[in-house]
């Protein structure tokens, strides 16, 4: 039996150009940074008990070009809603990222969300705070990696798979993955032992 599709997405550039219009209708810098999972900063917001505060980084994990896009062709083929997200602003740009689960099916316009039901899209142009760019190593590596509160950037996708997409033509399983550290591993140790 064929799996019928809930959605059909048009193609990268019709929503993009969607997404653009509807950032410009809100007063919005219209031109976007896409980041990713490795990108995003928190660190603990010390104003606000068990709060944080959220920034960015492009310089120690900086996207490959066209990521948007293996991003975007990755995520079109869940039968999940795909998010276009505006985290804030930074140099006149707009920070987005592509997200895609379930858990986004009943997200609506009070809790920001611009609903696209044909596309099985929604756009959430966020807030008009400007964001920080984190370029401090020191500050990078002490960001919260484990214990931050569930949220909706949980489910961007990663830079990993994106390389593994150009790498591989498609991002890896886990088994891939640890196939391929063992795979260096031993070539390591076979290098280091005729070197």
């Amino acid at each position: 039996m064929e799996k019928t599709r809930k959605y059909t997405r048009p193609a990268f550039r019709e929503v993009l150009d969607a997404w653009l219009v509807l950032l410009r209708q809100r007063g919005l810098p219209p031109e976007p940074i896409w980041i990713f999972d490795e990108n995003l900063c928190f660190e603990r917001d010390v104003t606000s008990p068990g709060g944080f505060r959220l920034g960015f980084q492009t310089v120690f994990t900086p996207p490959p070009p066209e990521a948007e896009h293996i991003a975007y062709d990755y995520f079109r083929e869940f039968d999940a809603p795909l998010v276009f997200y505006r985290i804030g602003s930074a140099c006149d740009k707009s920070v987005c990222l592509l997200l895609c689960d379930d858990w986004f099916a009943s997200k609506n316009e009070t809790e920001g969300f611009t609903r696209r039901d044909d596309w099985g899209l929604l756009f959430r142009p966020g807030p008009h705070e400007e964001l920080e760019e984190v370029k401090d190593r020191e500050r990078w590596k002490n960001r919260i990696l484990r214990d931050r509160p569930l949220h909706d950037l949980d489910f961007c996708m990663t830079l990993r798979s994106v390389h593994e997409t150009l790498a591989h033509g498609r991002a890896l399983s886990s088994y891939e993955r640890y196939a391929l550290k063992l795979l260096h591993v031993w070539r390591r140790l076979l290098g280091e032992r005729h070197g």
